[in-house]
């Protein structure tokens, strides 16, 4: 700390932040902003919420508490996943004053939302796959609820703890945490009886590029802001800002663009994060609203019902003949998703999960018409069988074909359209709730990036590097459905061009940050661990 403040007092003049700038667009304006988005956002999400649960008949009140509570509880997450990590996707514009903060927060807050609206998924779904598969087949129960408030809450205080110290900590790598805190509990707390525990194979793929997305930050930050100056020779742009002015207009417009790239990139891949849990809520509260995609059309239901043909034929050409199937498929399939061991019976399982529902939707031939009693099984049983697909493909478990391992991942997509989906009102809710967080919690972490990182203040393009490098890194993960941590990319982008051009670092929050790195999972682990425990004696 005395280092940091030694150090600050070098810096010419007061910090730039605590500089006040001339407003150029009056604060009215941004405020109307908020307003007619805060109020259309909610309108939209009422009215969706009403017409997916309209025909629903109330036998109790009690889902739709625990519904309202759970859903509090997420949008707080996200909430404060927005003044935690998505005010590092303004943090420059700010600084550099080349837009002032009401408006930066509210630009930003729009991209966001752009980039939430456009998302794919697969992130949200990623990290779900993470999870103890008996509990999210049992999400409805009191052990599925006691782990998604478990992660939730324990992602909370982590991040509200590292927020009170200014510290630019990972949701992401607080997820992780988080999951993995759950996993061990539920597989501590069932010693001996099978039940599973954490998905190492997978949370080692999600933990490596958590690992190696900041190397990527510093590197390729270095190297872009060293080839910019060996190659645009234009002196402004390697100045820091001056009092409040806003730098040259090419400058303002570079700062802008990246802060736009930027957010629209966390949006697509941070805004995720919660999504799959908050469905998660949404099937376990109201499953006969959410467990299956009632948009899918009958169309598309035909389609699934040929192609579940082809994937039966599949696997009749692969049943071990030692196999005798017991009473219970979708248990058998379980435990192959659980163990990843194959055995003779798995892919008799297989087969039958796959008639049974090719015939069951059949019957029925929307999703929507499928009775309300039998929608949770449905979609439990998709989702098994889809999580089998994925490990069989994966870790080549069949003696496949190519023709045929693309038959198996056609058949796998029409069975991810009916229960990986996420309705646009969810998506709404989780851009406002970043959104909104961002304008408030924003300063601390501006000012870290901005002046604590570097023993000099940042220049433009030091910060136009680090965005560029921060929106590509972000975006290309998003592509592969994988979760990256726009703190971690951004600061040591921010790192990577102090390095470069030889300013020099403040080890002190470079120590700060690693120790935070270094801790977040493992206290994260801990206090959700603590809290599932905690949550299931009371659900019990």
């Amino acid at each position: 700390m005395a280092e940091t403040e030694a150090v600050a007092a070098t810096l010419s003049g007061a910090p730039l932040l605590e500089r006040k700038m001339k407003a150029r667009i009056p604060t009215w304006v941004n405020g109307t902003i908020v307003l007619i988005a805060l109020v259309g956002g909610l309108g939209y999400i009422g009215f969706h919420v009403a017409e997916d649960l309209g025909n629903i008949v109330v036998v109790s009140v009690w889902p739709y508490v625990l519904l309202g509570v759970a859903m509090l509880i997420a949008l707080g997450f996200e909430f404060v996943n927005g003044f935690h990590d998505t005010a590092n996707a303004v943090a420059t514009v700010i600084y550099t004053h080349s837009l002032e903060p009401n408006t930066a927060v509210v630009w930003s807050g729009m991209c966001n939302l752009v980039g939430v609206l456009l998302s794919s998924g697969a992130v949200a779904f990623s990290v779900i796959t993470l999870l103890p598969v008996e509990l999210i087949l049992q999400v409805s129960s009191g052990a599925g609820f006691a782990m998604v408030f478990a992660l939730l809450i324990a992602a909370i205080l982590w991040n509200l703890g590292t927020w009170s110290l200014g510290l630019p900590a990972s949701s992401s790598h607080t997820m992780v945490g988080s999951i993995i805190g759950v996993g061990l509990a539920n597989q501590l707390m069932h010693p001996g009886s099978g039940t599973s525990g954490v998905d190492w194979t997978q949370a080692g793929n999600v933990f490596r590029v958590l690992l190696i997305s900041p190397v990527v930050g510093f590197v390729s930050a270095a190297l872009l802001f060293w080839l910019s100056k060996l190659t645009i020779k234009y002196p402004a742009l390697y100045e820091a800002p001056k009092g409040t002015e806003p730098p040259p207009w090419p400058i303002r417009l570079l700062l802008v663009l990246t802060c736009t790239g930027v957010s629209f990139a966390h949006g697509s891949n941070d805004g995720q994060k919660g999504m799959g849990l908050i469905m998660l809520i949404l099937i376990g509260t109201v499953p006969t609203a959410y467990a299956l995609n009632h948009a899918v059309t009958a169309s598309q239901v035909q389609d699934f019902i040929a192609v579940s043909d082809q994937a039966t034929q599949i696997f009749n050409r692969n049943v071990d003949p030692k196999g005798i199937l017991g009473p219970d498929a979708r248990a058998e399939v379980t435990d192959y998703i659980r163990t990843k061991k194959i055995q003779p019976d798995t892919v008799l399982a297989l087969r039958e999960l796959v008639n049974d529902l090719k015939n069951e939707v059949a019957l029925y031939k929307e999703y929507k018409s499928v009775p309300p009693s039998q929608q949770t099984n449905v979609r439990n049983d998709m989702y098994v069988t889809s999580e089998a697909i994925r490990l069989i493909q994966k870790n080549h478990s069949l003696p496949l074909k190519a023709a045929e391992t693309a038959q198996l991942a056609n058949y796998k997509t029409h069975i991810d359209k009916a229960t990986k989906f996420i309705p646009t009102w969810v998506k709404v809710a989780v851009a406002l709730a970043l959104g909104m967080g961002t304008m408030v919690g924003w300063k601390r972490i501006v000012v870290t990036v901005g002046e604590k990182i570097g023993k000099e203040h940042l220049t433009y393009a030091q910060g136009a590097c680090a965005e560029l490098v921060a929106m590509v890194t972000i975006s290309a993960a998003d592509n592969f459905g994988l979760p990256v941590s726009t703190t971690h990319v951004l600061s040591s982008g921010i790192a990577g061009t102090m390095f470069a051009n030889k300013s020099g670092l403040q080890f002190s929050t470079i120590r700060n940050i690693a120790a935070a790195w270094v801790f977040t999972l493992p206290v994260a682990a801990l206090l959700s661990g603590s809290l599932f425990w905690m949550f299931s004696r009371i659900a019990h």
